[in-house]
């Protein structure tokens, strides 16, 4: 190949009309901001593996009935949210629009449901005692790491459920196409894998051995 003609590949790449990675800039963005919100939670999770460990009386609130059994359900309904919005993703490249509208319905109501079960949950901890900085169990400082984590995660949630339903209503109409209900989907998976994180980490190892 000359050095013109490599010139030219070169800069046709880069005149625009033309993703640089093979990416959709759109994909790309999505990617880039779950790096950066990974590493949000990366952060988060380690404070509060480090907290644990220094802390002499490190609280064991969370009792098999009903914390974990609930704690279990709400895995579950991320879990099958991420299976509902896979099909969801495969139903819209096959161009069945239908299809695609109903399991992302489908993923949203088990979005509602982690909500709503979560946010009972907040209310009984809160009803017991459990503050930001406030503790009846030990070391106050179990509240603001708990908040904190789970808050923001159950944020990620919330945005999640409003983004789907407006991905779906614009998919519906024509305006969203395949590859925005996908990047969508991306960011659906990413907060179901947090929470694959915050389960075991803040639930299943604070279980009291009785």
């Amino acid at each position: 190949m000359s050095t013109f003609e490599a010139e030219r590949s070169t800069a046709s790449v880069w005149d625009g009309g033309v993703s640089p990675f093979s990416i959709p800039s759109k994909k790309l963005g999505m990617w880039l901001f779950i790096i950066s919100d990974a590493l949000t939670f990366s952060g988060l999770l380690i404070a509060y593996s480090y907290l644990r460990v220094a802390s002499d009386d490190w609280p064991l609130p969370f009792h098999f009935y009903p914390s974990i059994v609930v704690s279990s359900i709400m895995t579950f309904a991320l879990l099958s949210s991420s299976l509902t919005m896979v099909f969801a993703v495969a139903s819209a490249q096959k161009g069945r629009t239908s299809a695609a509208i109903g399991w992302l319905w489908a993923t949203i109501a088990c979005g509602m449901a982690f909500l709503l079960l979560h946010a009972n949950e907040w209310l009984n901890l809160i009803h017991e005692g459990l503050r930001p900085f406030e503790n009846p169990w030990g070391t106050p400082i179990f509240g603001a790491t708990f908040f904190t984590i789970t808050g923001l995660h159950m944020l990620h949630v919330t945005i999640g459920v409003v983004l789907l339903a407006v991905i779906s209503i614009g998919h519906k109409s024509g305006r969203y196409t395949a590859d925005h209900v996908e990047i969508s989907g991306l960011y659906w998976h990413f907060v179901d894998l947090v929470w694959m994180f915050v389960f075991p980490l803040i639930y299943l190892m604070s279980v009291p051995l009785e």
